[in-house]
């Protein structure tokens, strides 16, 4: 858990340019028709996600886990045109039931049945948190598992949330813009263009910046050491400065390190909700434990003011 200052974002007139600029210069896909889950994952329920503030609503899906649950997950997709149904295969939503976790899928803007972006992404994310929250219930704690650019947004508004226990990212690059400097040189001028025009928005998306600021109990980050566009250094320095740890799958390229070495990936993000919960709990203890011996305390000074008089 760290404790540098939040980033300032950019003001509303910056975010909504250089958001059309973002998008623009984003590898576009093809809508997909939201899905249902496959019989597998029932019991299940789509739902639909307010936009606090904004226009539209976003899809999900709710994987409700056997009573009692110890914990709830917002599931956030990579850039990719499936959206939540890429949480359907691969078996991290049966790891987190099995787990005890609820798990909310959620569409990002423009994917499966979601309204159209409005503003950066992790207005989507704070969104579906605050979606969570109210599902979950007030007294359980709440995780985030992001997927490439689903763990890039949610550093954006995991940096603004104090509800939020634990996070596991997969892939995610300390920058979209220097990832597609990366992996699509032919827009390189639109890129610079971004960073010269819009340079708050620039050093906002920067999410080395909010991993620094993330007050989290417990994280993690994974990424393979064949990916191109987020380089093993990266992840250790994202590890480094939200205070977690890493793992490089050795030979992964992006999007391949679940598949690649999924029973070690699964026990890293439950173990890392785990950890979360019980450093949380130990804080809250330490808490209760200081504010009974400030009671205490105070008391005394009581009862040998009145003895006195």
């Amino acid at each position: 858990m760290t404790t540098s200052a939040v980033p300032g974002r950019p003001p509303a007139w910056e975010e909504r340019c250089a958001n059309r600029l973002f998008l623009f210069l984003s590898p576009h896909l093809p809508r997909t028709a939201p899905a249902d889950p496959p019989p597998r994952l029932a019991p299940w329920q789509n739902l639909l996600v307010p936009r606090p503030g904004a226009d539209g609503v976003l899809t999900a899906t709710w994987f409700a886990a056997p009573a009692p649950a110890r914990g709830a997950v917002l599931l956030l997709h990579p850039w990719v045109k499936w959206g939540k149904t890429y949480f359907h295969r691969l078996g991290r939503i049966e790891a987190l039931r099995a787990a005890g976790y609820h798990a909310l899928a959620l569409d990002l803007g423009g994917f499966g049945g979601s309204s159209p972006p409005a503003g950066f992404f992790d207005r989507d994310v704070a969104a579906g948190l605050a979606f969570l929250r109210r599902q979950a219930g007030p007294s359980l704690p709440l995780h985030v598992w992001g997927i490439s650019s689903g763990g890039y947004w949610a550093h954006l508004a995991l940096s603004r949330s104090c509800d939020v226990t634990g996070a596991f990212f997969e892939e995610t690059s300390p920058h979209l813009l220097e990832w597609s400097w990366r992996m699509v040189p032919s827009r390189r001028a639109g890129y610079s263009f971004f960073r010269r025009a819009f340079l708050r928005a620039y050093g906002f998306l920067d999410i080395r910046r909010h991993a620094a600021a993330l007050r989290l109990a417990a994280v993690a980050y994974v990424s393979g050491s064949a990916d191109r566009g987020v380089l093993p250094a990266e992840t250790r320095e994202l590890a480094r400065l939200a205070g977690g740890r890493h793992l490089v799958v050795e030979g992964a390229g992006h999007l391949r390190c679940f598949g690649e070495a999924r029973a070690e990936l699964l026990a890293m993000a439950l173990g890392t909700f785990r950890r979360a919960e019980e450093a949380a709990q130990s804080f809250r203890a330490s808490l209760a434990g200081a504010a009974a011996a400030a009671s205490t305390v105070s008391s005394e000074d009581l009862l040998g003011s009145s003895l006195k008089t």
